[in-house]
């Protein structure tokens, strides 16, 4: 029992060993993620949008619900919005990008490709992740619509209230 107490020199050499890094800090280290047609895969979401996206290299073609891109998206805004995650991880016309979009509207599903082309661009290229972590490419944007509560003409709008 003498053997199992400790003194307080002990102690502070253990805080200083504690303090060395060992294996366990070192990032950890993706594979990626390419199947048999050498695409890669990412679901994007944003409001009632869901974005299929498979991605592999070529020459910066992208093809949404079997349109072509500025087809689909006539805004110029949303063109760059879907493009920007190629822009951020500098490329720029090296992949081909076959796109399914349902639900939302054009602006939620412009938000859903981008977030699913971050996705799939990440999981082609594991090296990639931070730079699209850092612009804010992989996080989904979870603001929906608030619900329409009882009682009430719309989610917070309350009837006019009349004195007399």
């Amino acid at each position: 029992m003498a053997q199992d107490e400790q003194t307080l020199s002990d102690l502070s050499q253990l805080g200083d060993a504690a303090a060395t890094p060992g294996p366990e800090t070192e990032a950890p280290q993706y594979e990626p993620e390419i199947d048999s047609f050498g695409r890669s895969y990412g679901t994007g979401r944003r409001k009632d949008a869901v974005a299929r996206v498979w991605i592999k290299p070529g020459t910066g073609k992208m093809q949404v619900n079997g349109k072509h891109l500025n087809d689909y998206f006539v805004r110029p805004v949303l063109q760059m919005m879907v493009q920007q995650p190629f822009g951020v991880a500098d490329r720029e016309g090296q992949f081909d990008a076959y796109i399914t979009v349902k639900g939302g509207g054009l602006s939620g599903q412009a938000g859903a490709i981008r977030h699913g082309v971050s996705k799939a661009l990440s999981r082609y290229e594991p090296g990639l992740r931070a730079v699209l972590k850092q612009q804010g490419m992989l996080t989904r944007d979870s603001r929906t619509v608030e619900r329409k509560k009882y009682g009430r003409p719309k989610a917070r709008r309350s009837f006019q209230f009349s004195k007399r």
